[in-house]
């Protein structure tokens, strides 16, 4: 904030309907606020009409826009990350075999700078006869997992989520990625992890990293390590992640092309909800002290003298950055999803359906937004909210159903 020269920052919105920062709820009062960017207009006012326009002249300047006033720069030079297979095993997962191997990244840099040590566990069919495709799961680790079954007993943590069996009784493989193995989730780390390491452990400049970027960054990691291991098809990997997960999980598709397949699930405010909108979480959360280590700190200024409305990006544009491949957004009812707002992030997708539709694909195929429980899964683009509250588990099923088809159609060449 003293770099920025800001003496304060707005307050963030909260669930409580009494007080005078509860946050809002009725879509009469939602915005957008302001004109949204048009990720086919370029900053010196030209149209985007081609494909290469958007390859070699748009499209770094969204990402430019991302990086310095959003998610900051990944640095030129960060340590490798080498990895070592640790365990190898075989189990059974609802009568299906599997293989089990749990892996360690260590990447290690300057004398005096902790390394970072990234968790993966792979699981693939043991009886598969030829490289599968995977699904990519940013994950709590196990003892959070446990240390919240404990502490929240009502919100049956399901270690053992049916869509795994789903995934290896259609031949494929999934990976459970650790996220704060390679950064934590608090301002208190940046000094630390992959962030410290690739800055030998000093500050965070304006435009440096945040902490999801660099989740996303190790999520691509976890592909380097994929792309080597023999039982996977690396060209059919798909990724997925849940609420602060989703963000992370939306950008290494955004940013990574390597990605086939996302599934975004309630990623809200900071993911694949539209900044301009006034409805359950706001920049002024995102910025506070809880959560500004996610971001950029040029983003804090969009909560003191700037607005939202100021941004020169918005979160549609993140997800036209994943075009032409395929992206699943996904949500809970209002009633115990509202806070990530999933008329925005719809309002987001079909904003970004001009980028798709240029590069020869198929959007959500409507600007109305849907029903309750109704899946629109007939474009390269597809959304659904459940009726469950703040969880993956009812959008799983239709999730991979709509990957299947874009696995199948490339099989052939895998095989």
């Amino acid at each position: 904030m003293k770099l920025l020269h800001i003496e304060t920052l707005r307050r963030g919105v909260d669930n409580d309907p009494k007080s005078s920062y509860a946050a809002n709820y009725d879509e009469a009062k939602a915005g957008p606020r302001g004109k949204l960017p048009d990720p086919l207009l370029m900053k010196n006012g030209k149209k985007v009409t081609t494909a290469e326009m958007w390859w070699t002249k748009r499209r770094p300047e969204i990402v430019a826009g991302f990086d310095r006033e959003i998610l900051g720069r990944v640095p030129g030079v960060i340590p490798k990350v080498r990895w070592e297979l640790v365990a190898t095993s075989t189990d059974d997962n609802d009568g299906l075999p599997i293989v089990k191997k749990r892996l360690v990244g260590h990447a290690t840099g300057a004398a005096g700078t902790a390394p970072v040590h990234m968790g993966l566990d792979l699981n693939v069919p043991a009886d598969a006869k030829r490289p599968v495709p995977v699904i990519i799961e940013l994950a709590l680790t196990s003892e959070v997992l446990t240390a919240l079954a404990k502490r929240y007993p009502e919100m049956h943590l399901d270690q053992k989520p049916a869509w795994k069996q789903i995934v290896i009784g259609k031949g494929w493989g999934y990976a459970t990625y650790f996220p704060t193995s390679v950064q934590d989730d608090n301002g208190d780390g940046l000094t630390r992890g992959i962030i410290g390491l690739a800055n030998g452990g000093q500050p965070r400049r304006l435009n440096d990293w945040g902490v999801l970027r660099a989740w996303a960054w190790g999520a691509s990691r976890v592909l380097d390590y994929l792309e080597t291991d023999s039982s996977v098809d690396a060209k059919r990997v798909g990724i997925e992640g849940h609420s602060r997960y989703g963000k992370a999980a939306l950008i290494a598709m955004a940013y990574d092309p390597r990605f086939a397949v996302a599934y975004i699930s309630s990623s809200g405010a900071g993911g694949a909800k539209l900044y301009r909108r006034h409805f359950g979480e706001e920049i002024g959360n995102l910025a506070g002290t809880g959560e500004y280590h996610w971001f950029a700190g040029n983003f804090l200024k969009y909560d003191g003298p700037l607005n939202d409305e100021d941004l020169p990006v918005d979160a549609h544009e993140l997800i036209a950055l994943c075009a032409p491949r395929p992206v699943f957004i996904g949500a809970g009812a209002t009633q115990g999803d509202g806070w990530v707002d999933a008329k925005g992030m719809f309002l987001a997708e079909v904003a970004s359906g001009p980028v798709y539709r240029l590069l020869g694909k198929k959007d959500l195929g409507t600007t109305q937004f849907p029903a309750i429980e109704t899946a629109l899964v007939d474009g390269d683009l597809a959304f659904r909210q459940h009726s469950e509250g703040h969880t993956p588990a009812p959008n799983w099923q239709t999730f991979l159903s709509f990957s299947e088809r874009y696995f199948k159609s490339s099989a052939g060449a895998a095989q």
